[in-house]
């Protein structure tokens, strides 16, 4: 959520803050507004709205001219979407830019208004800038050191002081922040989309780290002010990687780009035919022993791990529990040395998540990081990791990251099998051989099912709320298939186990209450029909996902509407179940007239609580 841009450099700067706040608009935002020096003093301009009004706008009354400056857009959490509360927020000295929440802001700002100090705004960041200004000594390090020591909360800053117009300065605790480095320029950024159509190279921030930005390079001081060696990185895919490719939507490119997703995550943990994890942390010898498995996650990863529960109870016969991040953090779970606790992320830094870890960390519990973004905190602090090598997803609605989430889930479930020696090897390199299947099977589902599911996304429309429904696996896909639908089309949807729909929710039936079934396990497809039956014998219509050998066998009438899949290993199947409801999802946003790729009040990377 929100997006942080800065740059010190020989180009027009306000040009280049907008086109990388471009870069930042998946994130989610409702402001936007940027500073820059110009003639001597920092120009400010925002407003609430998108970037194409901070662009109207700036068309209107003029850019800022300079070469230093920083920008923003901001997700409301203090104070409503308005031009006041947008950022930069600014004292008479310093202006910020700013990500995350300040906790103790109420106190802090009591302490400002009582030596005079006046605020515009409702926000907590302009209680930041003004202690800075308050707290200004003529050094920026040391003034921006002190007063890191005075907030609570997550935050990344990037701060201008009116006597250094030559530079820029920043520094992070919890949210992510990157800065980058070109060829006599530097940038400050949220991500690195923002940078690559300048650089590919770039240093993380870590804790409570400043960095100095100029023309001449960049400098890093740790908390006691003292000097920095880091170590550069470079991006390792590109700005044609970031970009729509002809698309109309990130979102529909992204569900494409599945199938290459998996391929690359998996084939480079396969040797002879079986997982191999070892550069990972993950050994025959060191994952044998764990007694349980604690999954946890947010939204879309949590699915993915109540996949990974099914697949890893199913093979090895370990009990596994799959927690909301949120709520495990703060719930005092049994969890003890011996235990396995996996941390499900797409960004690495989702706020609950990395409390999360940091919790079973110190109840003694090892923990694995699956992280698609390289470098992030949960990935720097896990005892293993493995990475989803999705690339760049920018649709705030996942897609390729779940699938990759859930084809990493697989390898590390067929591995922990083998260790428990609940399957024998050449089970192993079935399931292994079946899952590197997968991208084919995928990118059937894409060319042979979206015509369908864009038919009936035309039957949805004007749907006020629908249900999923499944049992086992395909329960697990319901749920996010729900999360899919309503995320993007903002229909209310929820997702029920098949079974349970008679213990209350059946009242909720009739004939304007959509139902969409999921059924690909062959052992209980019986049961889920006569659960669509019920259903549909209330007035309900029916659009049913399954395999193409279900399908052959159903009676006329049952459903409405049949959307086929391949029929693969059963086990794998939500890989390739989850496509078409990822498909559906999309058409039917587009058919509301929602921008897909930006649903309102959602943000990418969640990194405040």
């Amino acid at each position: 959520m929100c997006g942080i841009v800065g740059y010190v450099g020989p180009k027009d700067c306000s040009e280049v803050l907008v086109s990388a706040l471009s870069k930042l608009e998946y994130r989610g935002y409702d402001s936007a507004g940027i500073a820059v020096f110009s003639d001597n003093e920092i120009k400010t301009v925002k407003t609430k709205g998108k970037l194409k009004d901070l662009e109207d706008k700036l068309s209107i009354i003029g850019s800022p001219e300079g070469n230093v400056g920083i920008g923003h857009t901001r997700w409301a959490t203090h104070g409503e979407p308005s031009d006041v509360n947008s950022h930069p927020h600014s004292g008479a000295r310093v202006t910020i830019v700013h990500n995350g929440i300040i906790e103790n802001y109420i106190e802090l700002k009591e302490f400002l208004v009582s030596k005079g100090r006046e605020f515009l705004s409702d926000t907590d960041t302009e209680v930041v800038a003004q202690l800075l200004d308050y707290s200004y000594n003529g050094n920026p390090l040391e003034t921006i050191d002190n007063v890191m020591a005075e907030l609570k909360g997550s935050f990344a800053l990037g701060i201008m002081f009116r006597d250094f117009p030559d530079r820029i300065f920043a520094v992070r605790r919890e949210s992510p922040l990157i800065v980058g480095v070109g060829e006599g320029e530097c940038f400050i950024a949220s991500d690195v989309p923002a940078i690559l159509q300048y650089t590919r190279d770039y240093y993380l921030l870590d804790h409570d780290e400043i960095a100095t930005l100029t023309r001449e390079g960049v400098s890093f001081v740790d908390e006691h002010l003292e000097p920095l060696e880091k170590e550069l990185k470079t991006a390792d895919w590109d700005m044609e990687s970031a970009e729509k490719g002809g698309y109309p939507h990130f979102m529909i490119k992204e569900i494409n780009e599945q199938p290459n997703a998996i391929r690359t995550t998996i084939m480079p943990r396969i040797k002879n035919g079986l997982p191999c994890l070892d550069e990972y942390g993950i050994t025959i010898d060191k994952i044998k022993d764990f007694n349980s498995v604690t999954i946890v996650a947010c939204g879309t990863a949590m699915h993915a791990g109540m996949v990974g529960k099914y697949v890893i109870e199913d093979l090895a016969r370990v009990p596994v529990n799959v927690d909301i991040a949120s709520e495990f953090r703060y719930r005092n779970p049994i969890i003890n040395k011996g235990d396995l606790v996996i941390i499900v992320s797409q960004s690495g830094e989702t706020a609950d998540s990395l409390a999360a870890m940091r919790l079973a960390k110190k109840k003694g519990a090892t923990t694995l990081a699956i992280v698609n973004a390289k470098g992030s905190s949960i990935a720097r602090e896990a005892d293993m990791l493995i990475y989803t090598l999705a690339g760049p997803e920018i649709a705030v609605a996942s897609t390729k990251a779940y699938i990759t989430q859930l084809s990493v889930i697989y390898l590390f479930a067929f591995e922990l099998a083998l260790a428990k020696e609940t399957i024998s090897e050449a089970e192993c390199k079935r399931l292994v051989s079946a899952l590197m299947k997968m991208p084919e099977a995928v990118q059937y589902v894409i060319d042979h099912c979206e015509e369908d599911c864009k038919f009936v996304a035309t039957k949805l429309v004007a749907a006020e709320s629908l249900l999923y429904i499944g049992r086992g696996l395909d329960y697990a896909l319901s749920m996010e298939g729900s999360l899919k639908l309503k995320e993007v089309s903002y229909i209310h949807s929820e997702s029920y186990a098949a079974g349970e729909l008679k213990h209350g929710t059946i009242s909720l039936i009739d004939e304007n209450m959509p139902v969409i079934a999921v059924a690909t396990q062959t052992d209980i497809i019986p049961k889920t029909i006569s659960n669509i039956v019920e259903v549909k014998s209330r007035g309900a219509s029916i659009i049913l996902v399954c395999t193409d050998a279900c399908a052959r066998g159903l009676k006329e009438g049952i459903a409405d509407y049949v959307i086929e899949i391949p029929h693969t290993d059963e086990l794998l199947m939500p890989i390739t179940a989850v496509v078409p409801l990822q498909i559906l999802a999309y058409y039917t946003a587009i058919n509301r007239g929602n921008d897909p790729d930006k649903p309102r009040n959602l943000a990418k990377s969640v990194t405040v609580e």
